[in-house]
């Protein structure tokens, strides 16, 4: 049609905005992939963000509300699990859907924040807080964790895996079994040494499954299950600190046991491919 005013062609306001999102360039359209790992960004920085409010923050100033540093301790771990849970979504969507062509380098920023940055400095402020912790020390823990995590990424785009396997431990898992470990309130030389250890093993050349299928339903079952758990502890319901730390212990165990199934399948596989090596080397 034509502005009897101006002489100039014009469109309807719906037909422009359509024109521009089809001019705009692939690479800066968002999926809804995309948007899932947005989400996973946002609970990674609530997560700093009620850990240095609700815990860091009364410390500093000698506050004395000890429940409102067990909701502020829940509730950043539950963003973490939220976090994880869009880290399983986003990428059951986008193959099931699509991604943009940035959507592996948002998935890797929003897991740096959410799995690396996150519990890292979870771990900083327990340094900070606990009576029998040291501070420099668990800053150094922090910064562990933090370049664990960091290197795992940078790996994890460069290296092609077997498909259905990570190497290393997925810094999801290992951000939450971090996290379980200062949870569970161990004597500060012992929870130094399993955070160094799973951070080792975040780097390692370890091999764990992705969650698909019947182990994705089974991963979302603990998550939500470990939200239950944190809920009732930072409600003080009766039990509740039992609870957790039964939740925190298992998933630590979780964390140890899976190395040992698979050095145990590596050896085996080892062990059979020398069998049949000497088998064929027979007349």
């Amino acid at each position: 049609m034509i502005d009897p005013d101006t002489q100039a062609g014009w469109v309807a306001e719906d037909e422009a905005v359509e024109d521009e999102a089809e001019d705009m360039p692939l690479s800066m359209r968002l999926s809804i992939a995309d948007t899932l790992t947005l989400g996973n960004a946002t609970c990674g920085f609530m997560a700093v963000y009620f850990t240095t409010t609700g815990i860091l923050i009364p410390h500093l100033t000698g506050s004395d509300e000890s429940g409102m540093a067990r909701h502020s301790a829940a509730t950043a771990v539950i963003l973490m699990l939220c976090a994880a849970v869009f880290d399983l979504f986003d990428g059951l969507v986008a193959r099931k859907l699509r991604s943009s062509p940035m959507g592996a380098e948002l998935d890797n920023l929003s897991d740096l924040i959410s799995f690396g940055l996150a519990p890292a400095y979870f771990v900083l402020v327990y340094g900070m807080v606990a009576d029998d912790a040291h501070q420099r020390v668990s800053a150094l823990a922090g910064i562990v964790v933090l370049l664990a995590v960091v290197l795992r990424l940078a790996r994890f785009s460069c290296v092609t895996l077997k498909d259905g396997m990570f190497q290393g431990m997925p810094s999801p898992f290992g951000a939450l079994t971090v996290v379980s470990i200062v949870l569970l309130e161990l004597p500060f030389v012992p929870t130094l040494l399993a955070i160094v250890g799973v951070a080792w093993l975040m780097v390692s050349r370890v091999e764990y499954p992705k969650p698909r299928g019947i182990l994705a339903v089974a991963v979302l079952s603990w998550i939500v299950s470990a939200m239950a758990l944190l809920a009732a502890w930072a409600f003080d319901a009766p039990g509740g600190q039992l609870l957790l730390q039964t939740g925190c212990a298992l998933q630590v165990v979780t964390g140890a046991v899976i190395p040992l199934f698979a050095t145990a399948r590596r050896v085996n596989n080892f062990r059979d491919n020398r069998r049949e090596a000497r088998a064929a080397q027979l007349p």
